[in-house]
């Protein structure tokens, strides 16, 4: 689904056969088709497995048929495919499909990336990403690295999965990747190894630290390939960013769920400005028990803690009691820890998160002289232009104190300055 959304939101096809070099010659072939998945029109990415020898004579019977019939514009005249043609190894049936796979080692695997036509940097990537998945596989098994053999992503349909979208974000040179928390989905899947809940073992592994929920779908919808691909290369989780989009993919799963589009969606586009972009995760609880000397301290300990900024708001609870609102915002890797500093450190009973993206103007600092010494400045910037310079408040008031002079005298006099050396 991620290789087809690339595709979809302008990868060339043809970049990726090339790309893949060897990986997809002898084995089998790849192909992509239009597809509809619950009334939006996706891309579907095809590979042509190495042990489907009823899928492949379809596909010879089929291709045969297109020869002396017509062409989809889409694809290679010798690999046109009808809309219903479905190679059996899915994102939702992945551990199932795998058993009719050959499983290989890593040695074999970095082989068959060795044999592709990746960059240099590319084949390290392809190979980082199989040793993460490796590890994963190890830890989960108990076994080592040297002996772990990759059931569900050892076969070559997940190879070329992984090698082409390396590829494509090779080819699309992103400057920076965002995803949307992952809807992992439920219910139980089964595997080389028997019957495991949704998501799977490895799946869970590779998510470690990446915002994930279960929705309401009854399927997997996070398979290992999926999450090892997203955990590596995302930068940020959150809502969409501030940006012009400019291109839209859809890449289409196999199943055609009724309900909810079973498509995975990429917008390409730029950021609507200079100023950095960020996800921010905001904590809140209402307190309206709580010695109010406490609070000073608990301030302190949520910033030292990675906490961005903190602040209270009064407000009127129930029974007409006055309390303070508390509000957190950080980092959203740190929401776990801070929240468990919040119950620890306060008598509420329960807090409230979401997930929201915030914009912060470059900042610089330098120092302006003064007729009574050398005061810094914050200068805040967007596009390159000086929106906001500010005095230091501490520099300021050393000066007040040493030359006896009022605190607001030295902030006018040291703005002054500031304005005179940039004029």
């Amino acid at each position: 689904m991620i290789l087809g959304a690339l595709i979809d939101a302008g990868v060339p096809l043809d970049e990726i056969r090339g790309a893949l070099g060897s990986l997809a010659i002898a084995p089998g072939v790849v192909w992509t088709d239009r597809v509809t998945r619950a009334g939006i029109t996706a891309t579907k990415f095809f590979v042509h497995g190495e042990s489907d020898p009823v899928a492949e004579a379809h596909q010879h019977e089929h291709q045969h048929q297109h020869e002396h019939t017509h062409e989809h514009a889409h694809v290679h005249p010798a690999q046109a495919h009808g809309h219903h043609h479905a190679h059996p190894h899915t994102e939702t049936h992945s551990h199932e499909a795998a058993h009719h796979h050959s499983h290989r080692r890593l040695s074999e695997i970095f082989h068959l990336i060795d044999g592709s036509a990746l960059s240099a940097s590319g084949k390290d990537r392809a190979k980082t990403l199989f040793e993460r998945l490796g590890r994963a596989e190890a830890e989960i098994h108990g076994t080592s690295m040297d002996l772990v053999h990759l059931h569900e992503v050892g076969a070559l349909d997940s190879i070329i999965d992984i090698v082409g979208a390396v590829h494509a974000l090779e080819w699309l040179k992103p400057a920076r990747i965002v995803s949307s928390p992952l809807n992992v989905g439920s219910g139980t899947i089964r595997s080389a190894h028997g019957l495991y809940p949704v998501p799977a073992p490895a799946t869970i592994r590779l998510l470690q630290d990446v915002p994930i929920y279960a929705g309401p779908q009854h399927m997997e919808l996070v398979t290992p390939t999926g999450a090892l691909l997203i955990a590596d290369y995302a930068t940020e989780f959150g809502p969409i960013p501030q940006m012009r989009v400019q291109r839209i993919g859809y890449g289409a799963g196999t199943r055609d769920t009724p309900d909810t589009p079973n498509v995975l969606r990429v917008l390409i586009g730029e950021v609507a400005s200079d100023a950095p972009a960020h996800a921010v995760v905001v904590i809140e609880a209402e307190i309206d028990d709580m010695n109010p000397q406490i609070f000073g301290a608990l301030m302190d300990r949520l910033l030292a803690e990675g906490a961005l900024d903190v602040f209270y708001t009064a407000i009127q609870m129930k029974k007409n009691r006055p309390g303070t609102l508390l509000t957190v915002i950080a980092p959203p890797r740190r929401r776990d820890q801070l929240t468990s500093t919040v119950f620890q450190e306060t008598t509420t009973i329960g807090v409230r998160y979401r997930e929201m993206t915030r914009e912060c103007l470059e900042r610089e600092t330098v120092s302006v002289s003064t007729p009574l010494g050398a005061v810094r400045f914050k200068l805040a910037r967007r596009d390159g232009r000086v929106l906001n310079a500010s005095p230091e408040f501490d520099d300021c008031l050393k000066i007040a104190t040493t030359s006896g002079r009022p605190l607001k005298d030295v902030q006018a006099l040291a703005m002054k300055s500031y304005l005179e050396g940039r004029s």
